[in-house]
């Protein structure tokens, strides 16, 4: 039987987190192939120890930031666990044992690189990890359209609580069928939303959009098939609405939780691939929107850069192919305040131009309006505070399971924007 859910209570108990800047070491996706997962001859990542195997132990960029290692490499120097990262686990430990819908099962600790974690859910209770109000739901979604769950097992979610993916989800999937709060929520940031288009099957958010094609020419399998989620360049979510004065405009969505990153120079795969070859002739365009002038282009081949390139070099090939039928295509990054171990400017010739990683790709997106970054906490505090009834629920999710998001010391509003 399962353990007796107790009463929900403030997490008053948990200190905000500190705002100390420490480094990580892993990245967001395998670098070598654009993916959390490969089983190629190239890649092959061990699900124990989380490393690159064509790397040995020395490449931890080819570890994937989502998958969340907690055993670092021998003889690897200098990387450390972000402190903010390091708060969120102790917190999600909390709150997996006090949130009562938790089934009992869910409560024990989950294997996670080859060891029982606190702040993990047993593999088989996985799907627990997503907001129960629309857990069956973003499954079924997933699965309906093929999208890898970063990190997951048998077709589930990632069974970390500090898992980004899941963490997406259960901010913007309450919004997929809700474009009237969803515009509430986005005008602050996109004052010309007249209303918001589907972007899918009826849904106004779906997520790891990769575009109908292969834009960036980005290696395929053998059978011409792509992932949404894996082997390409993908964008976390995705959402469009219509401006005032007609013109249709996309958004890209990039999202952060815990990532922090390392200066790891990304040009050269652990297969030996150069990586600058698949997107030099796109950056060499005329019409490329990141101003080549300010820097080399093998400056940008360190996280998050490599990453925010690609995601703005895909929102300019689809509005260039007005695909699917869009008029304007940006990208907007969502990050915590808190994690202040993501803002280091991981480039060595990037730093002059800024102090932090998205104030720097600000100025190097030429296009006014086409990047934004704003922090997780201005954009969503005001509705978690004053939710609507269909939202109650879901909102006090958020609050206590990230009740940093609720946090007014750090909330500054945007972290960087190119338009004027």
């Amino acid at each position: 039987m399962p353990a007796a859910c107790p009463a929900r209570r403030s997490f008053a108990s948990l200190a905000a987190p500190k705002p100390l800047t420490a480094i990580s070491y892993s990245n967001d996706h395998c670098s070598t192939h654009n993916s959390p997962y490969s089983n190629t001859n190239a890649c092959r990542i061990n699900r124990k120890f989380r490393w690159c195997h064509t790397d040995g132990f020395s490449q931890v960029h080819s570890v994937p930031q989502r998958m969340y290692s907690e055993v670092m490499p021998f003889g690897q120097k200098g990387n450390h666990m972000g402190k903010f990262r390091e708060s969120e686990r102790d917190r999600q430990a909390q709150f997996k044992q006090e949130w009562p819908d938790f089934s009992g099962g869910a409560r024990q600790n989950g294997e996670y690189a080859g060891k029982p974690r606190t702040f993990c859910l047993p593999p088989s209770m996985a799907k627990e990890n997503l907001f129960s109000g629309f857990r069956a739901e973003a499954d079924e979604w997933f699965c309906k359209h093929k999208i890898k769950w970063h990190d997951g097992l048998n077709g589930r979610p990632s069974n970390h609580l500090c898992d980004s993916q899941v963490c997406c989800v259960n901010f913007l999937f309450a919004f997929a069928d809700k474009p009237e709060l969803l515009a509430s929520l986005l005008k602050p940031i996109f004052p010309e939303i007249k209303q918001m288009i589907p972007v899918e099957d009826g849904k106004f958010v779906t997520f790891e959009w990769i575009g109908k094609k292969n834009y960036l020419n980005e290696r395929m399998r053998e059978e011409g098939s792509r992932t949404r989620g894996a082997n390409c360049t993908s964008a976390d979510a995705i959402v469009a609405f219509e401006r005032e004065g007609g013109k249709k405009h996309i958004v890209l969505i990039e999202w952060k939780y815990t990532e922090s990153y390392h200066s790891i120079h990304l040009k050269t795969a652990p297969s030996g691939t150069d990586r600058t070859k698949t997107y030099k002739s796109l950056y060499e365009k005329p019409d490329c929107p990141i101003d080549g002038t300010l820097v080399p282009f093998e400056a940008l081949f360190f996280e998050p850069f490599y990453q925010l390139m690609r995601q703005q070099l895909l929102a300019h090939e689809m509005e260039t192919a007005k695909a699917p039928e869009a008029d304007i295509v940006s990208l907007l990054h969502i990050a915590p305040a808190h994690n202040t171990d993501f803002r280091k400017v991981t480039s060595p010739a990037l730093k002059s131009l800024g102090d932090t990683a998205t104030g720097v790709w600000a100025k190097l997106v030429k296009t006014p309006g086409r990047f934004q970054s704003v922090e997780t906490e201005w954009l969503f505090s005001p509705l978690l505070a004053n939710p609507p009834a269909e939202l109650k629920d879901w909102a006090e999710y958020l609050t206590q399971r990230y009740p940093w998001v609720m946090s007014p010391s750090v909330r500054l509003g945007r972290l960087a924007s190119n338009t004027p």
